[in-house]
């Protein structure tokens, strides 16, 4: 495995907390974590991407589809005022892939990839180890293309699932933020009938996510959430989100031992910029 790397791009800023309990019981802090594919960060930038973050001011921000080198970007949007940044991104492909997570609080560790080179060089994973859980921000491959990108786009869900549950069995809390690149359920898009046969809603793709699942990993908005409609994709051809018509293929999954913490889980479908709106979801701390 890759071994964990250290950055320190800003000053630390502690993350505020939301509530205290009385005098001589230790403080609780919730945490506004929030993700969003946004399909060009150049291009969302102009969309005023910049603006949105510290308007919402997440203590963390994973974003995914970069699409850039950080060397291609403006100071202010490599280095967002107030956060660490980090950056993962393939190194031969500039304008394809590419992931970024922005944290006021410096993490522990930080890790590009899974320590797997068939699966790393496309720069789609960022593991940022925190006090009390490890965050996983990935893009996950789409299948679309061909059978050779469905055959990787499966291997690289075994791959990770190999990684977080050798991660869970020591006992770790995980959260896992991004783009899936899968409707789970039927529930999970507007058409599945039409799209039964189509990669991101395959039989195969789909019991991927069952045993994701059977393993001890919780879809934290379905767990709060079991309404129709809900989406966070829409294909900009046909201009599919003015009726949402849409897919839910942006999740937060967290293992079981981390499901009390979370408070609420949430999709912000009214931010636009991308074809993708952001995912959320706030969680309690010590």
């Amino acid at each position: 495995m890759v071994p964990f790397m250290h950055s320190s791009t800003c000053d630390t800023i502690s993350i505020v907390a939301k509530y205290r309990k009385p005098s001589g019981i230790p403080a609780v802090t919730e945490v506004k974590i929030l993700c969003w594919n946004v399909n060009g960060i150049r291009a969302v930038k102009g969309k005023g991407l910049l603006e949105w973050l510290y308007r919402e001011s997440p203590d963390i921000l994973c974003l995914q589809e970069t699409k850039a080198h950080p060397e291609q970007l403006d100071k202010d949007l490599r280095e967002p005022q107030g956060y660490h940044a980090y950056w993962n991104y393939p190194e031969q492909s500039k304008g394809y892939s590419g992931v970024a997570t922005f944290s006021k609080e410096k993490p522990l560790r930080v890790q590009n990839g899974f320590g797997v080179a068939e699966f790393d060089t496309e720069g789609r994973t960022i593991i940022t180890e925190y006090p009390d859980f490890t965050l996983f921000n990935i893009y996950f491959p789409n299948g679309k293309k061909d059978e050779t990108r469905l055959k990787y786009k499966l291997d690289f869900y075994d791959a990770f699932l190999q990684l977080v549950d050798s991660l869970k069995q020591k006992g770790k809390k995980l959260l896992i933020c991004g783009d899936f690149n899968t409707a789970h359920k039927e529930i999970d898009l507007a058409r599945p009938k039409q799209n039964e046969n189509i990669s991101g809603f395959l039989p195969i793709e789909r019991a991927w996510i069952d045993k994701f699942v059977a393993h001890g990993y919780v879809d934290t908005f379905r767990h709060f959430h079991k309404e129709p409609n809900q989406y966070t994709w829409w294909d900009l051809k046909s201009g599919a989100r003015a009726s949402n018509v849409g897919w839910r293929i942006d999740y937060y999954f967290v293992t079981d031992n981390l499901l009390k913490s979370v408070s609420s889980a949430f999709i912000m479908p009214e931010v636009m910029g991308s074809d993708h709106c952001p995912v959320g979801i706030m969680l309690k701390t010590p």
